[in-house]
């Protein structure tokens, strides 16, 4: 019997990504389990969480492990019992993959902190491939205002972005700031200043800057500056701890910095009266839940947001990482999987 094969990459050793850590492979087609659908890809967002497994900040969870998480495609075959989808429905397949649904997290609507979870290119391989595997209530029916490349990036730069605005308390109308500008931070903005809310951009990138003001941030200035007012919530995007001190100390009082990245560079030591006192918080945002992911997908739909890509073709998936790490990408890099 013939076994039908497709092309993936796979992260082989973890490494500087200009040392090519990936290589493209090649490995049967999956076939899913019971509550599992196939789904042939054909696009891929690129993520920044896919740089840091390449590189090794994230161990990855298995040898060969293919990574993305921003999948979109259709159903081609569904497991025993995986009702939920009929074949040749368009979904999303995001980074959350799997949870235990008995922990006390989970039994309390707070699945992103589930005990015993499963991430989509990390635990269980990914997009960066012709063919996945996801349990079908980890996925998502698509808003058909968004083509495969802009739905793209809403299954994780969209939600994780979604999650961060809504623990970082900023009130509609108020005072945000954002610091680093690439692909989360460009669909969250857009929600914020869907809001009333002022945005200010705080990033080193000059195009990154550029975008910012197009999509209506209230300004644009360098990573360490000073925002022009008092911040009522901040969120940071770029993976760099030594942001964290100037970011602090920009926000009013009371008010919260959210980490939105599942990796960060050591923070500097913190002055308490500079950066903590009158109850400012500096918090972590741990994945998403599916709710985020239902509610985020409803509000862009309705404010018709745009989703700036690049697009790459497959073969060039280790070029889009490379490219996202020195900041040479527009908005989110796309692989085109069902291209050349």
């Amino acid at each position: 019997m013939t076994v039908q094969t497709m092309r993936a990459w796979a992260v082989d050793e973890p490494g500087p990504i200009d040392g090519h850590p990936l290589r493209l492979v090649e490995r049967p087609v999956p076939v899913p389990a019971p509550g599992q659908v196939r789904v042939r890809v054909a696009v891929c967002g690129v993520c920044r969480t896919d740089l840091h497994l390449a590189e090794g900040e994230l161990p990855p969870k298995h040898r060969q492990v293919i990574p993305g998480h921003e999948a979109v495609g259709t159903v081609d075959l569904a497991g025993e019992g995986a009702t939920r989808f009929t074949v040749g429905d368009r979904v999303g397949v995001p980074w959350l993959a799997h949870t235990c649904g008995v922990c006390a997290f989970c039994r309390t609507g707070r699945e992103n902190l589930c005990i015993d979870p499963r991430f989509t290119g990390w635990d269980v391989d990914g997009g960066y491939a012709e063919y996945l595997v996801a349990d079908e209530d980890y996925a998502y029916l698509l808003p058909g205002g968004f083509d495969d490349e802009t739905a793209a990036p809403l299954l994780c730069a969209g939600i994780i972005g979604y999650r961060a605005l809504r623990q970082s308390g900023c009130p509609p109308g108020g005072r945000l700031g954002i610091y680093g500008f690439g692909g989360s931070a460009h669909l969250t903005a857009q929600i914020a200043i869907a809001e009333g809310t002022r945005v200010h951009v705080l990033t080193r990138a000059a195009g990154a800057r550029g975008l910012a003001l197009e999509l209506g941030a209230a300004s644009a200035a360098g990573g360490a500056d000073a925002p022009p007012e008092p911040l009522d919530a901040a969120i940071l995007f770029a993976p760099a701890g030594a942001l964290v001190p100037p970011a602090m100390a920009a926000l009013d009082r009371g008010a919260t910095l959210a980490v939105a990245g599942i990796h960060l560079t050591d923070i500097p030591p913190l002055n308490y009266e500079a950066h903590l006192f009158e109850e400012r918080v500096l918090r972590s945002v741990t994945a998403n839940t599916r709710a985020d992911g239902r509610e985020f997908l409803a509000i862009a739909e309705r404010i018709g947001m745009q989703v700036t890509t690049t697009r790459y073709g497959f073969d060039q998936a280790d070029m889009a990482l490379r490219d996202l790490a020195h900041e040479r990408v527009r908005g989110v890099a796309v692989l085109d999987v069902s291209g050349p």
